[in-house]
Formats: structure tokens, sequence, C-alpha cells
């Protein structure tokens, strides 16, 4: 263990550093204009002045921190770190976290004289600073205080690195190539500016020790300190060079990472690309082209003076040597200053040195794509992050959260879910088909919380653009702002926005509807800037396979997604309160966040696109009593120090958006999809959980299964993520491709009702479920406009039939049919006088035969009918006739006389009896 106090000598540098080092300036700061030492006074003077004036103070940042992401385990609690993104890998560890050993290699190597001076050794200083002016072998010099100044001051620099733009937003620098920039700005240590650099890291340096002790400088530097490539820390590259932490470093993993630090992308001991050793014992590793990296090599001569002395042998020396010949040599550097220092003796000197450079490069589990099939969740979960001002004002501010603020993000993954999710989708939806862009997409929602526990999808993730149909980096669950999608054709699941606004309007599930297939002439839209949509005729909405339709209730018409059910229960409505429902349930168009406008038939049906994470939050909502918990992925955001940031967590909220009696006679109509012979029934677990849901289809392009329980509420989507493929005659694994929403939606529902349960929905409100019949408006009488605007003001549809026979004038209506009461969306048909009928004269009382003259008079035929005797009517009198007197009928029809006579035709009268003739 390195000593942890000042001794008296350490005292003592820091009087130096502050009072000799201003006089010492003037010569460093002189040398680089002139190699010799002797210098006019004026100059040093004036390098004394430089010096004093310098900033002192150097505020420490914020380390650079990996943020992770996590997720808690609901069995057992535990939370699981997912995985992590940073610009560098680094895990800060406290003092008694490293081992002893590592500080011993670092100050014998680096800085030895570390406990007895003030911040600055003005000894190795000042040699090496002379040393590179006069053109000798650069030399450092740096103490470690200095170079923990330096490493603060190029992270400072990283942390705000972005790539340089020109005013046409071409790249004009990498952000690689700034990064580089930033180091080698820190560490030029050439002319008159590298010298300034030096005085002022001095400077800084000797601040820095009068108000931090040396053991804390000492770890600050051990963990801010870069070990090659995005490795930064000691633990972080302890992990990643050799899959131990820092406590458990051996004598020479240690003074491996001790000579890494000198140099690291030199010395770094990840590039397995073999090395060279020429006969001087000189060591070159190779770059990852196999050519020799241009760097000053490191030498392995102790080997071979180990070998001479008898104290290993060849084979010993050339394993040794193997593999990272120019680390080695630095390796052995460190060593030898180790053995020098008395903080090893010469068997563990020699065990090390003998002891091969073995990595076990343990690769950091870093960025989405280490999640494997998760990785759809996990980016959706970066571009929430990557577009909520919670993180930053700028996308540049919150993606630099991301890499560098070193915080804890919790998601709400729910691994009992998403593994369901991740299954199903492996085993029904392939990862491409062979002549369409095939996509697959299942998410789950908790309904009570909008908490998003699942999400999977059929393509592999990649960053970035990718030909492969395999391969998507696109998440298909969100819009374009969390994952770049645009969203899919809803079709029937669409139909939910109707549905709750014919029940928000006070309607009934039981009502009967027109839902026939059949022009509607037009649809009321108040909507500003809208106005009715009025049917040009070619819009008319069909049922999946031409199916007639029927005079049916919206509950059999939600049961069995009737389309044409739908629009006529839309053209009783206001296209307008569609879409406001729409809204208020947090479906928006998934390119930009504005409305999804109902604006024609088909988008009552599903047309306009959307994205599976917002349905499936309008069915929860449903689900849920109406309240609406918008989808959520962050529960809990934790910095760096251990601080719960809830001002990190994306704002989300819950809140009514249905009336408790709108939602539950919903849920009681969606509950019918899901019953054996509903639409929706082959994506039912049947596990005794109750089960609310919607199937749909658009265009034959995208299939969908919403279905929820009361707690969860899973969204499945299968088919074409871009063109147009008949997914209805497209197969699968022997499934057609439109069928597969139902087994994958089952597996997860299943899953998700085994973590979470369900209970009983509440019952439909009474009122919402009325039988329900309406007066028709009785218009006999009126002309053909005056009964169309009569009945079309009721809400009442219109047709008019053939002309009938009357005396009326040809625009009177004369009948119509429904009359009385009839089932609402009803066709009223009225029927106008075809002005051509005459009227059968009143010939009542008259004699038979008078009365038919009258009548063939008046253009009828008139014949005789029933006779009725009567004594008192003589020789006959009309009764009545058929049709009747009054009766409008055509010309020439035949008119029945009945009359009643004394004696009728063909009867025996009074008088004519034969006991009479007797």
């Amino acid at each position: 263990m390195p000593e942890t106090k000042r001794t008296g000598s350490g005292v003592l540098g820091g009087l130096l550093g502050v009072v000799g080092l201003s006089a010492v300036a003037g010569v460093l700061v002189t040398a680089a204009v002139t190699p010799a030492i002797a210098v006019s006074g004026a100059a040093a003077s004036s390098a004394i002045s430089m010096f004093d004036n310098m900033p002192s103070y150097l505020e420490i940042d914020e380390l650079m921190l990996p943020t992770t992401l996590m997720y808690v385990n609901p069995d057992n609690g535990q939370e699981v770190e997912w995985t992590k993104f940073y610009d560098q890998n680094r895990s800060p560890v406290n003092f008694d976290q490293v081992a002893p050993v590592v500080y011993d290699a670092v100050l014998s190597s680096e800085d030895p004289r570390y406990y007895q001076h003030g911040g600055v050794d003005l000894i190795g200083t000042t040699r090496a600073l002379l040393s590179n002016a006069s053109g000798g072998q650069t030399q450092g010099g740096s103490s470690i205080s200095q170079q923990y100044v330096k490493n603060v001051l190029i992270q400072r620099c990283e942390r705000d690195a972005e790539p340089e733009l020109d005013a046409d937003n071409n790249v004009v620098k990498t952000r690689d190539e700034v990064l580089r920039n930033c180091w080698e700005e820190a560490t030029n240590a050439t002319g008159a500016e590298g010298y300034e650099r030096k005085l002022q890291e001095m400077r800084y340096a000797i601040a820095l020790e009068q108000r931090y002790s040396k053991n804390d400088i000492l770890l600050g530097y051990l963990n801010i300190a870069n070990f090659g490539g995005t490795n930064y820390g000691i633990d972080a590259s302890s992990k990643y060079y050799f899959n131990v932490p820092a406590s458990q470093l051996s004598i020479s993993q240690a003074a491996t990472l001790a000579g890494i630090v000198q140099n690291p992308n030199t010395y770094r001991i990840d590039r397995p690309n073999g090395s060279i050793v020429n006969s001087e014992g000189v060591g070159y590793n190779k770059a990852p082209d196999g050519s020799i990296d241009d760097v000053e090599p490191g030498t392995i001569q102790a080997l071979y003076t180990l070998r001479d002395e008898g104290v290993i042998n060849d084979e010993q020396l050339l394993a040794a040597a193997d593999g990272y010949s120019a680390t080695k040599g630095r390796q052995l550097y460190v060593l030898s200053r180790m053995l020098d220092d008395g903080k090893i003796n010469r068997d563990q000197y020699i065990q090390a040195a003998i002891e091969p450079i073995t990595p076990a490069i343990t690769q950091p589990v870093t960025g989405c794509q280490s999640t494997g099939a998760a990785a759809y969740f996990c980016q959706y979960v970066v571009s929430t992050i990557q577009n909520d001002p919670a993180f930053g004002e700028t996308r540049e501010e919150r993606d630099r959260a991301l890499r560098q603020d070193g915080l804890r993000i919790y998601t709400t993954l729910d691994p009992r879910v998403q593994i369901a999710a991740e299954q199903a989708m492996a085993e029904y939806a392939p990862t491409s088909i062979e002549g369409m862009k095939f996509g697959a997409v299942a998410t789950s929602v908790e309904a009570k919380t909008g908490r998003v526990l699942a999400i999977a999808q059929n393509t592999r993730y990649v960053p970035g653009y990718t030909e492969d149909p395999n391969e998507s980096s696109i998440v298909f669950a969100g819009d374009r702002a969390t994952g770049g999608s645009g969203g899919f054709g809803a079709g029937s699941t669409f139909k939910l926005f109707t549905l709750i606004d014919w029940l928000e309007q006070g309607k009934s599930l039981r009502e009967v509807v027109n839902g026939t297939d059949r022009n509607i002439p037009r649809m009321t839209n108040s909507c500003e800037g809208q106005g009715d949509w009025v049917n040009p005729g070619s819009d008319r909405i069909r049922n999946f396979g031409n199916q007639r339709g029927y005079n049916g209730t919206p509950l059999q018409f939600t049961a069995q997604s009737l389309n044409t059910g739908f629009i006529g229960m839309a053209a009783e409505l206001d296209l307008c309160d569609i879409t406001n429902v729409v809204a208020k349930m947090g479906v928006t168009n998934p390119v930009d966040g504005t409305r999804v406008n109902v604006d024609v038939p088909s988008d009552i049906i599903g047309t306009e696109s959307v994205s599976p994470i917002a349905m499936a939050g309008a069915y929860a909502a449903v689900a849920n009593g109406g309240n609406l918990c918008q989808p959520k992925v962050i529960d809990r955001v934790v910095d760096n120090n251990g601080v719960d940031r809830p001002e990190l967590v994306p704002a989300r909220s819950c809140a009514p958006v249905l009336t408790p009696e709108v939602a539950s006679t919903a849920a009681f109509a969606l509950q019918g999809v899901m019953v054996r012979g509903g639409t929706g029934a082959q994506a039912n677990p049947f596990d005794g959980t109750p089960m609310l849901g919607k199937t749909g289809t658009n265009e034959q392009r995208h299939s969908w299964m919403i279905e929820s329980s009361t707690n969860v509420t899973t969204a499945v989507m299968a088919g074409n993520y871009d063109g147009l493929v008949d997914i209805s005659r497209t197969y699968a694994y022997d499934r057609r491709v439109m069928d597969i929403r139902y087994p994958i939606a089952l597996q997860i529902q299943a899953a998700a009702n085994a973590a979470y349960g369900g209970d009983d929905f509440p019952p439909p409100a009474q009122n919402l479920l009325r039988q329900v019949v309406r007066e028709v408006p009785n218009v006999v009488g009126l002309t053909i406009d005056q009964a169309r605007a009569t009945l079309e003001g009721a809400g009442w549809e219109v047709a008019v039939g053939e002309a009938v026979n009357s005396d009326q004038p040809t625009n009177i209506i004369v009948a119509q049919n429904p009359s009385g009461q009839a089932p609402g969306g009803t066709v009223v048909t009225i029927n106008p006088s075809n002005g051509q009928a005459v009227t059968v004269p009143d010939v009542s009382g008259q004699n038979p035969a008078v009365a038919a003259g009258a009548l063939n008079a008046a253009g009828f035929s008139a014949q005789l009918g029933s006779c009725t005797p009567d004594t008192g009517s003589g020789g006959g009198r009309v009764t009545g006739t058929d049709p009747g007197a009054g009766t409008a009928t055509t010309r020439g029809a035949t008119v029945t006389i009945n009359f009643a006579a004394a004696a009728c035709p063909g009867q025996s009268g009074p008088g004519n009896d034969e006991d009479d003739d007797e």
C-alpha cells in the first residue's frame, strides 16, 4: 500500500512549487526559443510574470461515465444491468478497491517521488524539458498530479466533441478527428505553445495538491486515465483486458496496465495480430492491418538477460515474448522499476517477467445490439431519451447524457412477457419472406400504468441502414420519433373510435342500424375547414368477401367486424367527433405527431397509419375503465451519485378520457370479438381471464390483433412494412401471413395473464343497451321534395320508389314504407302518384242495372256479384262494390256490384213455394 501522508520533503516540494517554480519557469519558457541554458534576465523575468498570471484553480469535472439501462426482475426483485452506452467505458472505484500492487506499479514507473514532491517533480520535469528543447530523446517528466490535470483537460475537451460541419452541413472533421485533436493539443510538448501548456499544467498541479490529498489525486488519475481504445479507468480496463476487477490484479497484470497507460493505443493488448522481435530484443506490436505500429518500440532485453543468467530457457523466453512484445518490453520496464524500488522481490520479478501477457478480453455489454432479441425495446428507450427535453434542450445534449452522464435508467421491461414475445415471434414470424418486405411486431402495455412490458420484432436489429431484408434498425412498434417507423394501416382495429363516439352520443349497442352494402350520400363533418363528406359516387365501402351486410346492431357489427355496419353507424354521427375521439385516446400521425383526421368513409375502417404502441394504449384505456395511461418505458432515473432524479423521468400521465359507462359498454362489445365465433377467438388463451379485443386487416397489407385483460394489453401486427403484397395469399411456416397474428398474440397474452392476471370487466351501462326504434314522419300528401327534406331532417335515409296509381298529381307522395316506427338506419321508401288513376263512383242503393250503366259510363267494366235475399229490396238494391267507392284504380278495371233483392237470380222467392202450387 503506498504512503498516504505527505512527508517533510513533500511539504518542501510544495513550497518550491509555489515559490521556486516561478523562478525556474523563466528557464523553462526561454528554452522554447533557444537551446542554450544561459538566457537574459529580461526573458526570465517575463516568463516568471507569465507563470504567475496563469490560472491556478482547476475545476475537477464529473467523470464521463457510461449510462446503464436497467430492468427489475419481478420474480425476485433483482436489479439487472441490461446494457450500457458510453463514450468512455469506465467503472470508478474507491481507494480500497484497487490492488496495492497497482499503485506500486504506477508510481514506480511514472512518479517514484510522488509522495515527496508538491505536485511537480522539479528535477524530473526540468531534465525532461531541457532534453526535449535541446533535441534529445523526447521525455515526459510529468508527475502523477500533472498527468491527472492533463487528463481532466482532455476529458473536458472530449465531453463536448462533435463532428465539425461546414455551412452546408458537410462533415469537415469527424468526431474521431475532433477527439484526436483534444489529445494532441493536451499532450503537445513542443514549441512555445507546448511549453506554455506545460507550465499551465504545473500551475494547476500545484494548486490541485493544496486542495486534495495525495491519495485522492492518485485515485482520481487511475479512474480517469485512458488504457487504450474506449477503456478508461483502472477497473473497467482490468475487466476488459483480464476479466478481473482492479482489486484482483496480479503483479504481472498490474505492470502491464501501468505500462499501457504510458502510451495507451500503442501498448493496448486487444489486437491479436502478433508481434515482431528483432535480434536485439526489440519488440514491435503489429497494427490491425499487419503493419508495424509507428511508435517507440519496447525492449525485451531483460528476458535475454534472464536467459543468459540461466534463470529461464529459450522456450520460456519465446513464450514470454510472444504476442505483444512491445507491450512486454514496457511491462518489463515497469517490473524493473518496482524491483529497484523494493516493491517486489527478485522471485516475484522473475515470475512476472517470464509470464506471457495473456489477455482475457471481455467485451463490455454496450449498445442495443448486445441485448439480442430485446434490441427493439432497447432502441425505443434510447429514442425516447434522445427526443425528451428532460435529458437536455438539444439533441446533442441528450446524446451526451446517454453516453457520458453515468445515469442508471430503470426501464419498464418485464422479462416474463418480453421473453414470451421473443419466443412467439421466433416461432411464428420468419425474419423475411421471399417476394415481400415482411415485418411483424408485438408489444404489451400494462393497462393501469402505461408501462410497456415487451416489444418484439421479427427482424434482427442492426444500427443504421441495411439492405439485408432479415435486418432492420427501425422499431416497428413506435413512430418516427421513437424508432423511425411510419406506422401501419390500422384496419378494423380503428373501428374502436367509431364505437366509442357512438356510445358517447348516447346511442345504444342494440339500436338497429342499416348495415347493408349501399351508397351513403353524405356524412356530417363539423371540424373547421373540413365540411361534410359528399359521396362522389365511387367511395363505396364493401365488406370482406363482398358480403352484402345486414340491418343489425353495433354489438353484432363489432363481433363480426362488419365494415358496412360501421359505415352505417358513422352516417348517423359526426366525423369530427370521431376525429376528436382518436386524438383524446392518444393516437396520432406516427410521422409528425399531428391529428389523425377522419374525413372519408375509408378512414373509419382504418386506412390511416398508426403505431402499435399507441393503439395498444387506446385499447388499454378501455380496459382501464376509461383512464388513458400514456405508454412509458422509463420508471426511474438515478444519477451517478445514487440520487433519484424524478425530473429526468419523461413526463407521462394517467387521466380519464372516457366515462366509466362508455368504457364498460365498449368493453362489453369488444368481449364479443374474443368469444368462440368472434373474429378474435383464435387469439384468446381461454385461461379463465376475461378478454376483450379487436381484429383488423388493412387492404390485405397489414393484419392486426389487439387484445386485453383488465391489466395487460397486447397488440400484434404482421404484414408489409413497405409495398403491397396480398397477405391473404402469402404464407409463412405453412400459415397465411394474415393469420400469424393469432398465435403470436395468444402466446404473449397467455404469459401476461399468468404474470398479471385479470378481473371481470365492469358491467355495461343499461341505458346504452336499450332496444331502440324511432318514429318515422308521415309524409303522404307532401311533394317529393318536401317529403325528402322532412325525412332527411329527421335522420332517415330516403329512397324514391316507383310511382303508384293515384288520382293525385304526379309529384305528390301517396305511399311510404315504413311508417309509424322503425329501426334506426332503415331506408324509408316514398312512392309518388302516377296521376293516371280514376275513382270508383258511389252507386250504393241504386238498382243494379242502373248502377252497372253508371260504372260503365265512368270507364269501368261492371259485373254483378253476390246477391243477398231481402224481401224489402224488391227488384234489387246495390249494397257495395269491389273495389269500393272512392278507390282510385286504373281505367277499364272490373268493378263487381254486390246487391240485395227480394228474389235473387237462381233462388225460389216468396209465392213460388211448391206447397202454394198445390
